[in-house]
């Protein structure tokens, strides 16, 4: 009776915790934490040897200079930290998971490509914008194929007049609304798959352009990350989809353990990026979380809600469309191009108005945990 006691103990306790989402995903927290800090000085130091570092250009903030030969393209520590816990905790037959990986590790390629270019092979301006864009594009198209193909119908609940709850299954191509109750819009499909490759370019290329100060694009990553972790759990259990009234997503509760995986990379690889900054992240971590961002919103519906999540991020790459359109246009319509910033993305303009990169970060910072909070509290408001 004991020995059948214990038995049964055994395996209760090893469902519960060891098969639970909320302990892999701390078990993937800590696990990509501890990468970064274990790896992270020794592929600092490679980096160093080999003489990768940060080339700073002269028409950028002059306070940038003394960052020349900071050692770059440290999103490899970024990609393994979150790579290898996911590996380790997730579910890897789940289809939500392999997107999300397999988005990371191709961003991931095309940023060390970039990086490359510019940094061993001395090309200014790295991989030719163009090259960039079509293979955001490519794992775009690559994304819808993997949807239609992988993913299951995502379903809402309808009240009945007796009082219950009823599934239904709504389109693969639905987008939640914001603020409404199971609220969602059924987009036609040659609209949903332009979404899907304008939401993976807008996001990797945001994050990139915001990733030009010490901790400003992995500490405001890890909020983003976060949330996501927060909307992947409650998406992806029927319980919390019905009472917070969102759309159920099966399946989708193990992103959780990608994007816990993700925010201990992004505060691990902070420990090393916070100013005055060890080594800088480069386009090979910036694209890479870019492009997992655009890919989580788009799994669990919420390319709408990316936009206050990520708000920061929009706002930095809107600053370089403003400033860029603005110029060519008093250019066209007075003969000289006049700037609508001090100098974009955003977070140069408060540079060259005096505020110290500490502040510009910290309230940066700050404005993406509000954001991030607003964004969760739609879900109380619906």
């Amino acid at each position: 009776m004991i020995n059948y006691f214990l038995s049964s103990m055994g395996e209760i306790f090893e469902y519960n915790i060891f098969h639970a989402i909320t302990f892999r995903s701390a078990a993937a927290f800590f696990s990509s934490l501890l990468i970064c800090l274990l790896i992270g000085p020794k592929i600092i130091r490679k980096l160093q040897v080999l003489q990768i570092g940060e080339v700073i250009h002269s028409d950028g903030p002059a306070s940038h200079q003394k960052k020349q030969g900071t050692p770059t393209m440290g999103g490899i520590i970024i990609i393994l930290a979150i790579i290898l816990p996911t590996f380790l905790w997730a579910k890897l037959d789940n289809n939500f998971i392999l997107i999300v990986l397999l988005s990371t590790f191709w961003m991931g390629i095309i940023g060390f490509i970039d990086d490359y270019l510019k940094v061993v092979k001395k090309l200014s301006n790295g991989l030719i914008a163009r090259y960039k864009i079509i293979s955001q594009v490519v794992l775009g198209f690559i994304i819808v194929i993997m949807i239609y193909s992988w993913i299951e119908m995502p379903l809402i609940f309808y009240d009945n007049q007796d009082g219950t709850n009823t599934l239904h299954k709504i389109s693969i191509e639905s987008i939640s609304i914001p603020f409404l109750s199971n609220g969602y819009y059924e987009l036609h499909r040659i609209l949903y798959i332009t979404l899907i490759i304008l939401v993976i370019t807008a996001s990797s290329n945001a994050v990139n352009l915001t990733d030009g100060l010490d901790g400003l694009a992995i500490g405001l990553s890890a909020i983003a990350l976060l949330s996501f972790a927060g909307i992947s759990y409650a998406s992806g259990r029927i319980d919390f989809s019905d009472y917070l009234n969102i759309i159920y997503i099966e399946g989708a509760s193990e992103l959780t353990i990608f994007c816990m995986a993700s925010v201990g990379a992004c505060l691990g690889f902070l420990w090393y990026n916070s100013n005055p900054a060890s080594v800088f992240m480069g386009d090979t971590g910036s694209l890479s979380i870019g492009a997992s961002l655009g890919v989580l919103s788009i799994l669990l519906k919420k390319e709408i809600l990316l936009i206050l999540i990520g708000g920061l991020f929009v706002a930095e790459a809107l600053s370089v469309i403003l400033q860029v359109t603005y110029f060519k246009y008093t250019k066209f319509k007075f003969g000289n191009g006049k700037k609508l910033f001090l100098m974009a993305p955003l977070h140069h303009h408060f540079e060259l108005k005096g505020w110290k990169e500490s502040h510009i970060v910290i309230r940066f910072w700050i404005i993406g945990i509000v954001l991030a909070l607003l964004s969760l509290t739609t879900f109380k408001i619906q």
